[in-house]
């Protein structure tokens, strides 16, 4: 690390700073912009989970209003409940922002936390780049644009705000090291140890990544600066009340996440195969402004996962930054937490432009052990992001120091350098994202017209039941602030059944009414119906606890839906607040 050399006048310096900050906060809205320009305007390529991440935001905003238990929830799967800490709760975020929550409504909040998570994330970075690693305002912008807005950063911000939201990545590090810092070691190792909490109810990927790549750097600068080496103690002891504060903070949820109702143990397969295919490092992501999803698409699962994608010139430009600065310790332990996060990133099996070549990755020998399978392999790809960004605002400012050596050459060093940075960044600057309208709420949800059938712990059934393919429920009864219970939902929950060796679903096991629905669904049509189906519902609906039956007609399969459920139950429904309601109290009492 380097010693800050920042400007000598103070109020120039806070100017720059400002005008930093604000570069990174206007860059945020140019992402979403399309997101705020209408309130009714939703994630395009991810509706999905934007739907959960309105769910949870309501679910911390009941943990202040309502003081709920804010590590698991009965709100969604009923009667068997939810563990949130096994899933994306965000507690660090929703807890704060339940204000806004309370008082304009979840969307609101999941709105302003994905745009200031990828403000704050460039501010953060901005600051530990410009007083800790170069000491420049310039190339500490730099970088941290690119750690806030690169490719990957944007690809997530299609509803994943607790990806996008890195901000205190930088502040582990900081903390990290200022943990050598002689006789400050409990004070450091105490704040070490609160950020670590807060990132861990942000998002645990992400902090799994930082800690691994934090300890490669720090071995490297322990190898390659031996005059840092008496800073060991104070180090070793900082760390260690970081990990007894840690530890004691998260014992319990991390029990709850691990061991408690609803745990599951790793991924399933198919989410295990979401690798990084190795074309996609050279590709163009669609949300650049050289690319396009015709392009990326045969190279990616879907639009939220495009965790590469740099582009031929910035790899090429980083691959000689690299050979460049590599004297430097912090380069080459960057370098090589990036070839193994890059190698990890290729998942178990090697794909080359869409197809698979039978070469077997690293990932293969280490998906399968406790907590990495829980990891989708193509995010250590995502982790290569703040690496590239540290490793352009450490060349930045090396071409700063040089021209300011070799005055006669400054202008030929200047424009080389911005020739370059320009032929590799400028294809990859972001774009706004797509967005679509949301169907408005029906009036049955907004009017509250629903409470009578969730009286005596009942909830509300919907067709289709949600899941990974259908979460606009979960928006419903966050708009309700979680008062409206569902049956079943969208999360990762164990598969009970024998044999299934409790991997994640994407929802609850199914039973044969769900099995069934989903059935009509993907048919739009409706199947002969036995005895053996309508006793089958009849004990769904029971186990559900179910008060009331709803559907939206305006999905497309409304129409085999509705004969479906009435044919199953012999119930015929009533077109109430825009949706059919089936009363099925007195079926299941």
């Amino acid at each position: 690390m380097t010693t800050p050399q920042l400007d000598a006048d103070p109020r120039r310096g806070r100017r720059i700073d400002a005008l930093a900050v604000l570069s990174f906060v206007l860059l945020a809205f140019w992402v979403t912009a399309r997101l705020w320009a209408n309130p009714a305007n939703g994630v395009r390529d991810n509706r999905t989970d934007q739907a959960q991440f309105e769910w949870m935001m309501a679910h911390g905003a009941r943990v202040v209003t309502d003081f709920a238990y804010p590590f698991t929830s009965d709100r969604m799967n009923v009667p068997d409940a939810v563990n949130l800490m096994a899933n994306t709760s965000v507690l660090s975020i929703s807890v704060p922002l339940a204000p806004v929550t309370v008082c304009f409504g979840p969307r609101w909040s999941f709105l302003i936390f994905l745009t200031l998570g990828l403000a704050a994330t460039g501010a953060a970075w901005y600051f530990l780049l410009s007083r800790v690693v170069v000491g420049a305002r310039g190339p500490a912008w730099l970088g941290a644009g690119f750690c806030a807005f690169a490719p990957a950063m944007v690809s997530h911000a299609n509803a994943h705000p607790n990806i996008v939201s890195q901000f205190v990545v930088p502040l582990i590090v900081w903390r990290t090291l200022r943990l050598a810092q002689p006789g400050r070691w409990a004070r450091n190792g105490l704040l070490l140890g609160l950020v670590i909490v807060w990132q861990a109810f942000l998002n645990l990927e992400i902090l799994l990544m930082t800690a691994i790549g934090l300890g490669v750097v720090v071995l490297a600068l322990a190898l390659g600066r031996p005059a840092l080496r008496s800073a060991a103690r104070p180090f070793a002891a900082g760390l260690a009340v970081a990990t007894v504060v840690a530890g004691a903070l998260l014992a319990y949820p991390l029990y709850v996440q691990f061991a408690g109702p609803g745990a599951y143990s790793g991924l399933s397969t198919l989410i295990r195969g979401y690798s990084t295919d190795l074309a996609a490092y050279l590709a163009w992501s669609r949300e650049s402004v050289a690319g396009d999803a015709r392009g990326s698409a045969p190279l990616v699962k879907n639009a939220t996962e495009e965790n590469a994608f740099f582009g031929w010139p910035l790899v090429v430009l980083v691959v000689a930054l690299v050979w460049w600065l590599r004297r430097n310790v912090v380069v080459l332990g960057l370098a090589a937490v990036g070839v193994v996060f890059g190698l990890f990133s290729l998942g178990r099996e090697i794909r080359f432009d869409g197809r698979d070549t039978g070469v077997p990755g690293p990932w293969a020998a280490l998906e399968n052990l406790p907590i990495l399978h829980s990891v989708v392999p193509t995010r250590w790809s995502l982790a290569l992001t703040p690496i590239i960004g540290v490793l352009l605002a450490l060349g930045a400012d090396r071409a700063r120091r040089l021209a300011r050596r070799h005055p006669a050459a400054r202008g030929q060093i200047r424009f080389a350098a911005g020739t370059v940075l320009a032929m590799a960044l400028l294809p990859i600057l972001p774009t706004p994202l797509p967005a679509t309208r949301l169907d408005p709420t029906p009036a049955f949800v907004t009017s509250g017209a629903w409470r009578p059938y969730v009286a005596g712990g009942r909830s509300i059934v919907t067709l289709p039941l949600p899941d990974t393919t259908y979460a606009v429920p979960l928006r419903w009864s966050a708009e309700t602030r979680l008062d409206m219970p569902l049956a079943r939902g969208y999360f990762l929950y164990p598969d009970t059944r024998p044999g299934a060796g409790r991997i994640a679903l994407f929802t609850a096991p199914p039973r044969p009414t769900s099995t069934f629905f989903e059935t009509v669904r993907q048919a739009d049509a409706v199947p002969p119906i036995t005895p053996q189906d309508r006793v089958a519902a009849v004990d769904d609906l029971r186990h559900w606890r179910a008060g009331a039956v709803i559907l939206d007609p305006r999905l497309r399969p409304a129409e085999s839906l509705r004969r479906a459920m009435t044919e199953l139950t012999g119930i015929t429904p009533t077109r109430v607040g825009g949706v059919w309601l089936w009363d099925v109290r007195p079926l299941v009492a």
